[in-house]
């Protein structure tokens, strides 16, 4: 490059630095951040262009620059490129330690209004994020932070604005998305709030669920809007229903009327609601705390209604809550999360009075129907107590029952809400079950529900701690045995096959841990399956009855996997393997791969291959090893038991190599221990 290119350079760098310089003296915030990316930004391609070279420029140094000391040159002629150059060196790191030093204290700021916001203090909240956004004004958290609060605190504008601001530092910030969907539906509009949701999926995949979740919530709000505004329309319009229940409702604010009164007027107000919009006028006109905050009726839902009176005014108290929650997911909320309402539902159940029972009943099912009145049951009733409370119901012969059980099945089929069973289990449930499982309780319950009972318990055991807790109990394997046993007798009939494929499901679940108890009581499971699996009862071990053989070979496979001595039984009980044997040809590929469970097993039992000598035992385990079987697993299974049958005993040897099954047991060598 020529000198006066150099020089021309030169001068175009002074312009720019310059220009820098004038820019660093800005009062306005964003111009200076700007600012100090393009110095930082001209520093780099100075640097970038020095290392390139490898030299550096020479220019006339006997310039004099009359500056005070440890200020910039103010004009091209009191400056050169490398005075310049370390003077933005000097600045940029006196910038980056002087950013260090206020991230920390922003930082500390941003804690202090975590605290604030924790403790429900949103005010001082956005005070502490503010003065921490004073210090640095592109730290995206405490935009968020703030948002979050405003959003508490209903100024949903001022929230927007900060998300906006969140994504101008990081657009990839998933909370600004969140906060705006919320903001957006504090300010009713549902469209934006849904745009904004649905962008947290298109930045994460992931994140699919909890979209859901939020979207589910917007649809809610909408309705719920809409709901309230016809509902206004016709109040306005003078619609008849819409304004019956606003009168009645007035005249069920008198107080220490007598029962009848309110009975009365809960009926009237019962067939006055019903639709949507009666539902939502009920709603809209405080009619869940005119009904419970009543002394008189709160009275009636929590005695033990001797006096017929009582009776009447609970049951229409009971009729009018059914028909405003039916189909109405806003009342379902606000409904369950009075009060008083826990303590009422509770007491109802256990009344004296079927009519006040089955109501009762009728009622929570209609929670039991929908995913989201589900979470509200549980969430807001003690659900140990509701299940202690439904549980008993399995004593009773009719139609309660059968509802008891299915509201129960409902809330226990659920994955998320099984955690919520966990309190006071094994002081309260545990016990419970225990009982029920007794032979002098099992000749009381409903034979035609108590499977449904028995599987609700099964459903329990899918949550880890719950198993576990189950598990360990030698007093509940104990019930479960009698239970089993109480269960298997010659003269049982069909109620009985049923109650017996649920409790043979439950303690497979339960054997899937593995504990002192289990392997203390494994023989005398072994025992009681292997009876199952040799009964002279067609229904057991025929098509009519194969659930049970499933789950009895599937409890029997985790038992002799678990316990050596368990092995040693079956071997003792099963001679020659007459029951199990016979198993493997059985349609049904689950029966199939764990009998050859089971088997592979008991070949660990010093003699019992050596029984099979005479059987064509080879020739059924090459067959699914080999590639008949569907299921992987059940290859798999059948390969290792034949693997184990040949180590065990070498005469198997010469039957495989006949059969041409040598390469199908190689194969399979690399899962045998």
């Amino acid at each position: 490059m020529s000198v006066e290119q150099n020089l021309e350079q030169f001068l175009k760098d002074v312009d720019e630095i310059a220009e820098i310089i004038q820019g660093l003296s800005s009062d306005d915030a964003t111009s200076q951040e700007h600012i100090i990316a393009k110095a930082d930004q001209k520093l780099a391609l100075l640097k970038k262009k020095e290392n390139e070279d490898g030299i550096r420029t020479k220019t006339n140094r006997t310039v004099f620059n009359n500056s005070p000391a440890g200020s910039f040159p103010q004009s091209n002629s009191e400056m050169s490129q490398d005075s310049f150059l370390a003077h933005l060196e000097k600045d940029a790191a006196e910038r980056a330690e002087k950013r260090t030093q206020d991230k920390a204290l922003a930082n500390a700021l941003k804690d202090l209004g975590n605290e604030a916001y924790a403790k429900g203090d949103y005010e001082s909240a956005v005070q502490h994020y503010s003065e921490g956004l004073e210090i640095l004004r592109d730290m995206q958290v405490l935009y968020t932070n703030r948002a979050q609060a405003y959003i508490k605190m209903e100024k949903y504008q001022n929230a927007i604005t900060d998300c906006e601001w969140a994504l101008k530092c990081d657009e990839k910030c998933l909370k600004a998305y969140v906060h705006m969907g919320k903001a957006y539906l504090g300010l009713k509009k549902y469209d934006e709030a849904r745009k904004y949701y649905k962008k947290i999926t298109d930045l994460d995949g992931n994140k699919e669920k909890m979209v859901k979740g939020y979207l589910n919530q917007v649809d809610s709000q909408e309705m719920k809007d809409m709901q309230e505004k016809k509902a206004s329309r016709d109040l306005e319009a003078g619609a008849e229903n819409a304004v019956s229940v606003t009168q009645l409702l007035q005249k069920l604010y008198k107080t220490d009327q007598i029962p009848l009164y309110y009975s009365g007027g809960l009926q009237l107000l019962a067939n006055a609601v019903k639709d949507c919009t009666t539902q939502t006028v009920f709603r809209t006109n405080s009619g869940f705390n005119v009904i419970g905050d009543n002394t008189v009726i709160n009275r009636s839902l929590i005695s033990k209604q001797a006096d017929p009176m009582d009776v009447d005014l609970c049951l229409s108290v009971l009729t009018l809550w059914q028909a405003v929650c039916t189909g109405n997911e806003e009342n379902q909320r606000l409904f369950i999360s009075h009060p008083n309402v826990t303590q009422q539902l509770l007491a109802l159940l256990s009344s004296d009075v079927p009519d006040v029972q089955s109501k009762t009943l009728d009622l929570l099912s209609i929670y039991s129907m929908t995913e989201e009145g589900r979470s509200l049951l549980v969430k807001h009733l003690h659900p140990s107590r509701l299940l202690k409370s439904l549980v008993i119901y399995v004593t009773l012969m009719d139609r309660r029952a059968v509802k008891a059980m299915d509201i129960l099945h409902s809330l226990t089929l659920e994955q998320r809400l099984k955690p919520y069973f966990r309190t006071d289990f094994l002081s309260e449930s545990l016990p419970l079950f225990n009982r029920l499982l007794t032979k002098s309780s099992m000749s009381l319950v409903n034979m035609a529900v108590f499977p449904l009972c028995i599987a609700v318990i099964g459903h329990l055991t899918e949550d880890r701690i719950i198993r576990s807790t189950m598990a360990g109990s030698l007093e509940f394997w104990n019930s479960c045995l009698l239970a089993v046993d109480e269960c298997s007798v010659p003269a049982a009939g069909q109620a009985h096959q049923d109650i017996l494929v649920a409790l043979l499901g439950l303690m497979f679940n339960l054997s899937l841990e593995e504990n002192s108890v289990i392997q203390g009581t494994g023989v005398d499971i072994s025992t009681r399956c292997l009876s199952l699996l040799n009964s002279k009862d067609g229904t057991i071990v025929t098509a009519g009855g194969q659930r049970t053989s499933s789950y009895a070979v599937k409890v029997l496979a985790v038992c002799t996997k678990q316990d050596p001595q368990a092995q040693s039984d079956v071997v003792k009980y099963d001679k020659k393997f007459a029951t199990l044997v016979p198993l493997l040809c059985s349609e049904d590929e689950k029966i199939i791969g764990n009998t050859a469970l089971c088997l592979g097993n008991c070949f660990n039992v010093p003699g019992a291959a050596a029984s099979l000598l005479q059987s064509d035992i080879v020739k059924l385990l090459l067959t699914h090893a080999g590639g008949d079987a569907n299921q992987s697993s059940v290859q798999q299974n059948a390969a290792i038991a034949l693997g184990k049958l040949c180590t065990a005993e070498p005469r198997y040897m010469m039957r495989l190599r006949e059969l041409h099954g040598i390469e199908i047991l190689n194969s399979c060598m690399k899962y045998i221990k």
